[in-house]
């Protein structure tokens, strides 16, 4: 069963920057897109990034763009999500998953931007 952890939150200022980890486990994860989504409170849960498998590369929401870094380990079948530039509407819960039939959601890391 498809298991993950994530870890690396916190609370920093604005302009700050954090660096998420994810350990997957039940399942290897390098022949799948590995996402991070993000919940704020009172909103639903959106993607932020998508890691592909095979070095084909990443993809941005356009909020993401230009200030986050996802990527991915496969020997440690982990992801990871480096955040730059940290605004307060950056502040949710950081969930790692599949891209495509996400399951089995951890607890996520919260992560809080504020001065």
């Amino acid at each position: 069963q498809a298991q993950f952890v994530e870890s690396g939150g916190g609370l920093v200022q604005p302009g700050g920057s954090l660096r998420l980890t994810c350990k997957v486990s039940g399942f290897t994860s390098t022949i799948y897109h590995m996402s991070w989504y993000r919940q704020a409170p009172g909103r639903q849960r959106e993607l932020v990034a998508t890691v592909l498998p095979r070095d084909h590369g990443t993809r941005y929401e356009n909020f993401a763009k230009g200030r986050f870094t996802i990527s991915r380990n496969n020997a440690q079948n982990s992801v990871f999500l480096e955040m730059k530039s940290l605004k307060p509407e950056d502040t949710a819960i950081y969930y790692c998953n599949r891209r495509w039939e996400p399951n089995n959601w951890g607890p996520g890391t919260q992560v809080t931007v504020s001065s």
